[in-house]
């Protein structure tokens, strides 16, 4: 089922960038994601009693970024649980149905790897129960292991941010995509080291790619600066060399969806055009995601899942006839930057620099 509950929560998060994903109550209770297709224009929450709306949430992007869907993913297990509940099932069936829920939601997104990691975690939390275990044990343990991943990624934002700071470069910054408060369960990735920088009284220039077809840098990311109080320049996503060439924007920064062994990264398509023209212009390019984004099941870029959307995204823009009906339209929502590229690769545990197998293994070898 869902729904909208703008009142209580416009007045909850009135004066600060909201949280994007949000559980109500205990093991009974229902998951509520902010719907970020809305903004900046308006507040409303989704409310999610059933995982059908927790998969469509994921899949029309109300809620998007890695760390984000991943949480998602996460208390949608719990959502499943309390759907055996209220269904009156046994044990074993309730079991099966959150495992056969669990594979829909893994599968809602296919490029970013922390959904699948997620819900993987909490079904091995699962796999400790008895079989004979209740459906509200099951709940309350699936619940447990939710709010520890959404915690955990609060810490991990925060020591991303630290540590991106300290080696983000002084003169103007250009971001891509939304990788903020609304990407994250904390205070985000790539815009976390920009805002931990400000933050430590730093100034400096901060550009937004507008971030095609769906405007998640005009909409999303200019927004989260703005609720901060940050100055925020907006830029047309073709404008990036033009800034880059004139000098006033001196290092380029992003998040990830997924990183291979090797130092690969998927992001948000346009990405790998930054990092082309970083490569140009001799400035650095860095990337900034938690652990739980490296995939070292693969080592190529090329084994990664390219999403692709619907073209209607391409050719009717936020509802807007931007091309002819009769006109075909390429939509891939990602693309892979080759860790060559890459300056240095941002985590919780540190900078990994330079990119390479070796040097990503070791850092991930590292406690947090």
């Amino acid at each position: 089922m869902t729904g909208s509950d703008p009142s209580a929560a416009e007045q909850a998060d009135e004066g600060q960038v909201p949280q994007s994903v949000r559980w109500i109550g205990g093991e009974s209770g229902h998951l509520e994601i902010l719907d970020q297709t809305l903004l900046p224009g308006r507040r409303e929450h989704v409310v999610c009693r059933d995982v059908a709306t927790v998969i469509e949430a994921i899949r029309m992007l109300r809620v998007r970024g890695a760390p984000a869907i991943g949480i998602a993913g996460a208390y949608g297990l719990v959502v499943a649980a309390g759907e055996a509940m209220r269904s009156g099932l046994s044990p074993e069936a309730a079991r099966s149905h959150v495992l056969a829920q669990a594979e829909e939601i893994a599968t809602a997104r296919p490029t970013a790897v922390n959904l699948r990691w997620a819900v993987e975690r909490s079904l091995a939390v699962l796999a400790t129960l008895p079989v004979e275990s209740l459906p509200p044990l099951i709940a309350g343990v699936l619940l447990a292991e939710a709010r520890g991943i959404h915690e955990e990624d609060r810490r991990l934002c925060a020591a991303i941010g630290r540590h991106g700071a300290a080696v983000l470069p002084d003169g103007g910054v250009l971001t891509h995509c939304n990788t903020g408060a609304l990407a994250t369960g904390g205070d985000g990735t790539a815009l976390a080291v920009i805002t931990t920088a400000w933050e430590q009284g730093r100034r400096f220039e901060i550009f937004a790619d507008e971030t095609r077809p769906l405007l998640q840098g005009a909409r999303l990311t200019a927004w989260e600066l703005c609720e901060r109080g940050i100055p925020v320049t907006v830029l047309v996503d073709s404008a990036a060399a033009h800034m880059m060439k004139s000098g006033r924007v001196s290092s380029v920064i992003v998040g990830a969806d997924r990183i291979t062994a090797a130092g690969d990264v998927a992001n948000k398509i346009g990405t790998y055009g930054l990092a082309v023209l970083a490569d140009a212009h001799r400035i650095p390019f860095l990337v900034a995601a938690p652990s739980s984004t490296f995939d070292l099941s693969i080592s190529s870029g090329d084994d990664i899942p390219i999403e692709e959307r619907a073209a209607d995204e391409v050719k009717r823009p936020l509802g807007v006839q931007a091309a002819p009906e009769a006109a075909a339209a390429a939509n891939p929502a990602f693309d892979v930057t080759p860790a060559r590229l890459v300056r240095g690769i941002v985590t919780e545990h540190g900078v990994i620099a330079p990119v390479t197998q070796e040097t990503i293994a070791e850092m991930l070898s590292r406690q947090p």
